[in-house]
C-alpha cells in the first residue's frame, strides 16, 4: 500500500513524464475516483514503497506552500500507481475468410487480427496481447451458432487456450458477409433479423461461459456488388449486408442493460473505407461477373487491422475511465 500526496493547482510528472490528475474539493471531503479513496490533506505526506521495487518510481514532491488552505490529495493505491497501469489483453478474432487472411501470401503475419494487436501493443496503456484467429472461410453466423457446436467449440478452445488468466479477455466480431449471399454459404441468404438473433445467440453464450469478458461487433465491409465467385452475393447481397449495421448497433444498445459496460460497437469506419478505396485496397479477384474485390490485399488488411484496433483500445479506455 502506497500513499502519493499531489498539490492541487500545480503540475507534477511522474517517471517518463507521466501525468498526475487532481481533483479539487472541500476539506474532510472524501472522494470516490475508479473505485480508489481519495482524501484531501493540508499537510505534505509521502509514503510508499521502496522506490526500487516500485515498478513506476515516485519523484519526491516539494514545494513551498504559498497559502494555508492549500489542498493535497492522497492516493491510496495498492501496488503501482492506476494512471501509469498497462491493460493486458487476449483477444479472440471471431469471423469469416476476411478476418482469416485468405489471399494475403502470409496470414499469419499479415492478416488483419495480426495487425490489430500489432497496433495494440504500441499503444501506451496497453500491456501484453495474446490472440486467437478464428475466422474461417465461407463462415456464417450460423456456423458460429452454439448449438451446432462445430465453429464455437473452437472458439472456446481458443479462449480457454490463454496462459494469461489474468488478462481482459474481448472477443471481437467480424461477421456478415457470407450471411448476405443470395445463396451458397451455410444459411445465406440471412434475414436481418435472424442475422441479430444469431449474433445475440452466439455473444449470450460467450457472456455466459466467461464472466467479465468484453464483446466487441466490427461492422462488415464494403465488397462490390458483381462479387459472385463460389458464393453468389452481387447487389442484392450488398444491400443485404447493409441491412445487418443497424442490426448490430440495436443490439448493442439491448445489452446496455443486461449487460453494462460489457458488449461494445466496434469499428464503423470499414464499410466506407473499403468502397472508396477498393482499387488500391482490395485483390482483384476473377468470378462469373467478372472482375470482383470482396478480400483485403496486403495494405488493405492493415487499414481494416488498424481500425479494429483503434476500435477495440477505445473501449478499453472506456473500461478504465
Amino acid at each position: 500500500m502506497g500513499l502519493y500526496v499531489l498539490e492541487y493547482g500545480n503540475s507534477f510528472l511522474g517517471q517518463e513524464g507521466f501525468p498526475f490528475i487532481c481533483i479539487l474539493s472541500k476539506a474532510k471531503d472524501l472522494l470516490h475516483f475508479r473505485g480508489l479513496q481519495l482524501c484531501l490533506l493540508k499537510k505534505v505526506l509521502h509514503y510508499g514503497q521502496n522506490d526500487k521495487q516500485n515498478e513506476l518510481k515516485m519523484k519526491a514532491i516539494t514545494t513551498k506552500l504559498k497559502a494555508s488552505h492549500t489542498l493535497f490529495i492522497v492516493l491510496l493505491l495498492s501496488g503501482n500507481p492506476i494512471f501509469a497501469q498497462k491493460q493486458n489483453l487476449n483477444i479472440v478474432f471471431i469471423g469469416n475468410s476476411i478476418t482469416y487472411g485468405a489471399n494475403l501470401i502470409d496470414p499469419t503475419t499479415e492478416a488483419p487480427p495480426v495487425i490489430a494487436c500489432e497496433y495494440l501493443r504500441q499503444q501506451p496503456n496497453i500491456g501484453t496481447v495474446g490472440f486467437s484467429n478464428q475466422g474461417y472461410s465461407g463462415f456464417t453466423t450460423v456456423d458460429f451458432l452454439p448449438s451446432t457446436a462445430t465453429a464455437f467449440k473452437k472458439v472456446e478452445a481458443g479462449a480457454h487456450a490463454f496462459t494469461d488468466k489474468q488478462a481482459l479477455l474481448i472477443f471481437s466480431v467480424k461477421l456478415g458477409t457470407n450471411d448476405s449471399a443470395v445463396q451458397g454459404p451455410n444459411g445465406s441468404p440471412v434475414t436481418p433479423q435472424d442475422y441479430k438473433q444469431n449474433l445475440k445467440a452466439i455473444a449470450d453464450s460467450l457472456l455466459k461461459e466467461f464472466p467479465g469478458c468484453i464483446i466487441v461487433f466490427q461492422h462488415p465491409i464494403w465488397y462490390s456488388p458483381n462479387t459472385y465467385n463460389g458464393a453468389k452475393y452481387l447487389e442484392e447481397g450488398l444491400f443485404r449486408l447493409q441491412s445487418y449495421i443497424p442490426q448490430i448497433d440495436g443490439l448493442v444498445a439491448d445489452y446496455a442493460v443486461a449487460y453494462p459496460r460489457q458488449v461494445f460497437t466496434g469499428d464503423k469506419k470499414g464499410f466506407k473505407y473499403f468502397k472508396k478505396h477498393y482499387l488500391t485496397d482490395l485483390n482483384a479477384e476473377q468470378g462469373h461477373q467478372g472482375t470482383f474485390y470482396l478480400h483485403p490485399n496486403k495494405k488493405g488488411a492493415v487499414a481494416l487491422g488498424n481500425y479494429w484496433g483503434k476500435a477495440i483500445n477505445k473501449v478499453v479506455k472506456q473500461l478504465n475511465r
